[in-house]
């Protein structure tokens, strides 16, 4: 599969077969996404698997904000919560902010890491959705994340149980402009 068959046959699965998620399997697509890039190479990102009862009671309990969340993360098999080492991207080695993105690149380094997950597991035969709507507060308390670290996105995993179609496109010409 090349890129360009992996960015475009991706799509965002939200209904998954019952079948458990090999934990070697995953091991080798988190593999694949630690070549992500990251601000001055901090790789900064860090993946916890979440299964079982744990999985969902984040899905019952985390949601509420967004319920449709909960289904689809008690319907997967797996999990991922992606966290980050926060005070490490976009920061010198004083603590002071590198850019004026201040302490916003770290999430900016967390959604690569991300789509590298997500598109890793595509060419795998996995599918997944990047959820963003949930109580952070309690889901990062649930998986015991460290004060160091930070939770930055929820990501069902499993294999999918629907192909759903591409959603229209804008033209590039609305999306790239030239200057000099």
């Amino acid at each position: 599969m090349t890129a360009k068959e992996c960015i475009k046959g991706r799509r965002s699965i939200r209904k998954f077969k019952s079948e458990p998620v090999d934990h070697a399997l995953l091991s080798e697509i988190i593999e694949t996404a630690s070549y992500s890039p990251s601000w001055k190479h901090t790789q900064i990102t860090r993946y916890i698997a979440v299964e079982g009862d744990l999985k969902d009671k984040i899905g019952a309990e985390c949601t509420s904000a967004y319920q449709r969340n909960g289904e689809i993360i008690q319907n997967a098999p797996l999990l991922v919560a992606v966290t980050f080492i926060k005070g490490r991207s976009g920061f010198e080695r004083d603590g002071s902010y590198s850019t004026s993105k201040e302490g916003s690149w770290q999430m900016f380094d967390a959604g690569a890491a991300c789509e590298a997950f997500c598109l890793a597991a595509y060419e795998k035969g996995l599918g997944s959705v990047i959820m963003g709507i949930f109580d952070e507060e309690k889901a990062a308390s649930y998986l015991n994340i460290p004060e160091e670290r930070e939770l930055a996105a929820l990501i069902p995993v499993g294999y999918p149980d629907e192909e759903p179609a591409a959603p229209r496109r804008k033209p590039v010409e609305e999306l790239l402009t030239f200057q000099s």
